[in-house]
């Protein structure tokens, strides 16, 4: 492939262009990436990420490590948090980007093979193919729009700096980067990189994956509005569409990053204003169901056809079993059978078994694209950055004492 050609374009409506449509991608579009493929920091496949996770930090942390050791603020006893012993900046410059930028390639993969899932499985009705073409059309678009990025960081500017960043997620205390007086805050010269370059770029690829996920979410609630050809006796049990559910596993690194973002904000707090872990378990537990509503609250846009599809599939099934059971009673029970047939070894037998397997199946059908397991999944990832602050609560040993006297 060469550099001149756009495999990132929407596919045109027709047949041909479907047969050499490129893979369904949230992330291989817009300036960003764009920016990335120039800088040799990305190529048509998202590969090179470590390349960008350097280069990315190199941007956003290393000119503050750099500018608050010229001002002698590293480790300095002269200001009650130092560049060193700032947790949440680390944590979030460190772990949180690096998973914001490694999950593109993650969803990237996961997720590639949406659309060709839907033709092969042949669940658009040929009458719908347009409506069809035209959702993911306008899905490349968004992901696409210049307009909607620039949109993106003067938000970020404007609101995530302006007045979310220096209104609620300062530290109130005296740090490297800020020092609070009477007139308002006075930053330090790592104080203005920190606040006006790491800040917002962090803002903007937090705000740009959120607006990926509403690119998502229209277009499964554009997908959900034709009438789908689902099956009642998939064995997935969500009559084909369990290629759909598998999708939200590619979010997990998203979850994490969120995950560790707030487990920063919580390290500063518990280490530099005297606050407690269990403070935080409010907000632990709303940040938890934001990600769950996040991420599969998209897919209930299928719930109207599934349920659907599974009581149409009851109702035929059901008269479909009535005369089977009703044929095979006068056949077998009733003296129907004709002398030579044996009944041992019969396919009627297995034929009611297999019409057995396929009601139950109906009768399981999910209405929902996730199971219990995948909440559970997703929220573990979403806690897991903060577990190691259990350790401020007690000693490691007096854990490790707990944990064994529970399991042993």
């Amino acid at each position: 492939m060469t550099s001149n050609e756009t495999p990132f374009a929407a596919p045109a409506a027709t047949p041909s262009a479907q047969a050499n449509a490129p893979d369904f991608s949230l992330v291989l579009g817009g300036p960003l990436f764009q920016l990335m493929r120039r800088a040799h920091l990305s190529d048509d496949a998202l590969t090179l990420v470590r390349k960008r996770v350097v280069a990315i930090v190199a941007i956003l942390w290393l000119p503050l490590f750099l500018i608050a050791a010229v001002q002698g603020n590293l480790l300095s006893s002269a200001v009650p948090v130092p560049f060193l012993l700032d947790l949440e900046i680390h944590v979030r410059f460190l772990v949180a980007v690096p998973l914001l930028i490694a999950a593109e390639l993650y969803v990237h993969k996961r997720m590639r093979t949406v659309i060709q899932q839907f033709r092969a499985r042949d669940l658009i009705p040929e009458a719908d193919q347009s409506r069809f073409e035209a959702a993911v059309e306008a899905a490349y678009r968004l992901r696409n729009s210049t307009v909607a990025e620039l949109s993106l960081l003067a938000f970020v500017y404007i609101v995530g700096v302006e007045i979310v960043f220096k209104h609620y997620t300062v530290l109130q205390a005296a740090t490297w980067y800020v020092t609070p007086t009477a007139s308002g805050m006075q930053f330090s010269a790592a104080g203005y990189w920190f606040v006006y370059v790491s800040v917002p770029f962090f803002q903007f690829l937090l705000v740009r994956w959120y607006f990926r996920i509403f690119i998502w979410a229209r277009f499964l609630w554009q997908v959900s509005r034709i009438q789908l050809r689902l099956v009642p006796t998939h064995p997935d049990r969500l009559g084909g569409l369990g290629f759909l559910a598998a999708t939200a596993h590619a979010f997990s690194p998203l979850a994490a990053a969120h995950g560790a973002v707030v487990a920063g904000q919580f390290a500063s707090r518990i280490f530099h204003t005297g606050a407690q872990l269990m403070d935080f378990k409010a907000v632990a537990f709303v940040l938890v169901v934001v990600m769950v509503v996040v991420v599969f609250g998209p897919l209930l846009v299928f719930s109207p056809q599934l349920v659907e599809t599974q009581r149409t599939g009851m109702r035929e099934y059901g008269t479909l079993a009535q005369k089977y059971v009703r044929d095979f009673d006068t056949k077998w029970l009733r003296g129907g059978a004709p002398s030579d047939e044996a009944f041992v070894g019969s396919g009627d037998i297995q034929s009611l078994a297999d019409l057995e397997g396929s009601f139950d199946i109906i009768k399981t059908m999910r209405i929902a694209l996730w199971t219990k397991e995948a909440l559970l999944r997703l929220a573990a990832v979403t806690i897991a950055p903060m577990v190691p602050l259990a350790l401020t609560m007690m000693p490691l040993e007096e854990l490790l004492k707990q944990l064994f006297g529970i399991l042993f």
